[in-house]
This record gives structure tokens, C-alpha cells and sequence, in this order.
């Protein structure tokens, strides 16, 4: 299935740019592809760049990648959560207390990289354990009905979204 197919009875509508940046890429091509290209992104960065903040009270580059890793593990949580048909309702997480606590000023390219990489083999390696009926499976997240499936596909996209912010604003 591709990201344009999905049901958008699948995820709450505050996801749906997440979904719709990814167009008819199926969910292991999102997932892979977006797994390359980041690590490529994350290598071409120049270590003195990861401080740096385009505006005042805004992220820096470290900040917002780790942020990028950070909702990849939320999102993962929950999508175990919803492959297992756990019907417990899940609550959102608030990004603003998670940025400021998660010690990028005192992170190395190198270190973070290779927390990404084990993140998203992670994820790689909880979708490709899953069958049809476990990504098809669903219940309350952040407030709305949403499928394990879309929120596979929310992880490739909210990345996305993120990269096009660290090329526009931070000329990354």
C-alpha cells in the first residue's frame, strides 16, 4: 500500500501532512529510503553546525535531530502498542519538555548518529514483524483513532518534515 492510499480514517487529521509529503512511496520504501537519505544528511553535517539556531528560541541542529529520534521512539512505542491490539487509550507526548532535557549541547555528530541508526534499525525491525491484521490494528492515540500502519508512515514523514526545515531554515 502507499502513503496516498492510506485511509484517512486510519490517522487524525493533524497527521495527515506527515502522510501526504510521502505520496505513493510504499511503507518499506518510506521507511528504508528515509533511513538513507537522513544518515547521508546527518553525514554531511559539519560538527560546529550542530549548535547553531537559525532564530532565537528556536532548536539548534542537534536539537532537532534528536527531536527527529525522539518521536521516532514514541511513535515506534505506540505502534507496538497497537500491533499487539493493546486497545488502551495512548496519551501525546509534549515536544517542548522533551527538547530542552535531552542534552544536545553535550552531543557529538558521531554519537548521535549512531543513535539514529539503532532507532530506526529498530523500526525496520518491528514493521517487518508485522503482518496485515497487526498493521491494520488501531485504537486512541494523541486523542484520535489512528492504525499501527499509519503510524509507521508518520515516522518517515514527520523526518521528512524535519529535513525540509533543516535545508530551508538552517541550511543544512
Amino acid at each position: 500500500m502507499k502513503a496516498s492510499e492510506l485511509s484517512v480514517s486510519e490517522y487524525p487529521e493533524f497527521y495527515r501532512p506527515y502522510i501526504e509529503v510521502l505520496g505513493d512511496l510504499e511503507l518499506s520504501s518510506a521507511l528504508e529510503d528515509s533511513k538513507s537519505s537522513f544518515l547521508e544528511l546527518l553525514q554531511s553535517i559539519n560538527p560546529e553546525q550542530l549548535q547553531y539556531a537559525y532564530a532565537e528560541g528556536k532548536w539548534t541542529v542537534a536539537e532537532a535531530i534528536i527531536h527527529i529520534i525522539d518521536t521516532e521512539r514514541v511513535f515506534q512505542y505506540r505502534v507496538l502498542r497497537l500491533a499487539r491490539n493493546d486497545k488502551t487509550e495512548l496519551p501525546g507526548f509534549d515536544q517542548n519538555i522533551f527538547v530542552p532535557t535531552c542534552n544536545a549541547q553535550n552531543r557529538s555528530l558521531e554519537s548521535i548518529i549512531v543513535e539514529y541508526k539503532a532507532v530506526r534499525e529498530s523500526t525496520l525491525t518491528l514493521f517487518y514483524s508485522l503482518d496485515a491484521q497487526a498493521l491494520e490494528r488501531s485504537s486512541i492515540v494523541s486523542g484520535g483513532n489512528v492504525s499501527a500502519r499509519a503510524i509507521l508512515y508518520m515516522i518517515a514523514g514527520h523526518q521528512l518534515h524535519h529535513v525540509t526545515i533543516l535545508k530551508d531554515r538552517y541550511g543544512i
